[in-house]
């Protein structure tokens, strides 16, 4: 098997996993929303770290905390993308906890096309006519979900925003996926346990008080975290921007028809017409992207 195809196969893989995610995190919706987060960071931090002990990578994760300390401007920005990283899950647990699956699935569907817009207003990238319409489009696909909705759909939004400024925080950023989020996780561990110990002493917490599935579940949510994003880096390396932006729909196609179909959640004509505006903004920026490296491969 070439080293593409498994590229391929990691990328496939890793969208599949983070599609099912409500599956996993529904099992919890009996927990707070904060205190799942709270876990996801812990355990998170405790797998990666011993993942990364497990395959003799303890002098490079050295290396790269050394790197970062004497780079204070890129040591704060992987601080503030921790930050950011965190909302962003906090945002989807409490979507998924909540009866809003669909809404989750929209808001990483537009995802890709703020990304374009950071990209513009960031970076001074310019964007291609094809571009331009597909933000457009996207643009119209919200605003009559907001119609619909009667009002703006916010988590979708947010949790696209969050996500794209922590892609654009991390764009000039080159650590190992697995152990930059030991890293991120490192950053925002204090402040979890923290929080967690404040949680304790004021309200009644789920984990060692419930039951050993929700302990399970809630330590396992770490191994969860991170699975996905080593197979993601692993394919991410292999594979061509353009196909890499094809696969990254497998997530938000797997969570709409979870809550369309699995969960019930409204999926009327309306909201069918406000993806279809989505799902030609995509077609359209993801053949534009194609092109676009074709044209870069024949020059070069």
């Amino acid at each position: 098997m070439t080293e593409e195809k498994k590229g391929m196969l990691n990328a496939i893989l890793a969208y599949t996993i983070w599609g099912f995610f409500p599956v996993y995190w529904k099992v919890l919706e009996h927990v707070n929303s904060m205190e799942i987060l709270l876990n996801r960071i812990i355990w998170s931090f405790v797998f990666t770290t011993l993942f990364i002990l497990i395959i003799g990578q303890k002098n490079k994760l050295a290396a790269d905390l050394k790197y970062l300390w004497h780079n204070k401007k890129i040591f704060f920005s992987l601080m503030l993308a921790s930050f950011v990283i965190s909302c962003n899950w906090f945002l989807y647990i409490w979507a998924v906890t909540n009866d809003h699956v669909v809404e989750t699935s929209l808001g990483y569907y537009i995802n890709p096309l703020i990304t374009v817009l950071f990209g513009v207003f960031l970076f001074k990238e310019q964007l291609s006519k094809a571009q331009i319409l597909s933000v457009i489009l996207a643009f119209c696909g919200v605003a009559l979900m907001a119609v619909r909705y009667g009002k703006i759909p916010w988590v979708a939004l947010c949790i696209a925003l969050s996500f794209a400024i922590y892609g654009a925080l991390k764009k000039k950023i080159q650590l190992d996926a697995t152990r930059g989020l030991a890293i991120e996780t490192l950053f925002i561990l204090p402040v979890a346990i923290v929080y967690y110990i404040f949680l304790m002493s004021t309200t009644d917490i789920s984990f060692l008080h419930i039951d050993w599935k929700t302990d399970l579940f809630l330590i396992l949510g770490g191994l969860v975290t991170a699975y996905p994003l080593i197979l993601f880096a692993k394919g991410a390396k292999a594979l061509p921007q353009s196909i890499l932006g094809f696969i990254q729909y497998v997530s938000p196609t797997i969570l709409l028809i979870l809550g369309a179909a699995v969960y019930g959640e409204p999926f009327t004509s309306v909201e069918l017409i406000s993806f279809g505006f989505i799902w030609m903004a995509i077609i359209i920026f993801s053949l534009s992207a194609i092109l676009e490296n074709r044209k870069k491969r024949t020059l070069t």
